[in-house]
């Protein structure tokens, strides 16, 4: 237990928000989309696993320009 109290929750809580934010926008956003570039089901194993990156990269480069 003492390794969770010397962790700096203070500095890890706000990446920790924005990182579930970002996850839950971008699933959101690619379920409502009706085309995408690249297969869906691609763009969402990439805002899955790829944490901050994922989201970021699918909003930049998923998003097909209408």
């Amino acid at each position: 237990m003492d390794v969770l109290a010397s962790i700096p929750w203070g500095l890890i809580l706000p990446i920790l928000v924005i990182q579930l934010i970002l996850l839950i926008v971008a699933i959101i956003d690619l379920i409502r989309v009706p085309q995408t570039n690249g297969p869906k089901w691609m763009w969402a194993i990439i805002i899955i696993i790829v944490n901050i990156i994922g989201p970021i990269a699918y909003f930049i480069f998923g998003r097909k320009q209408v």
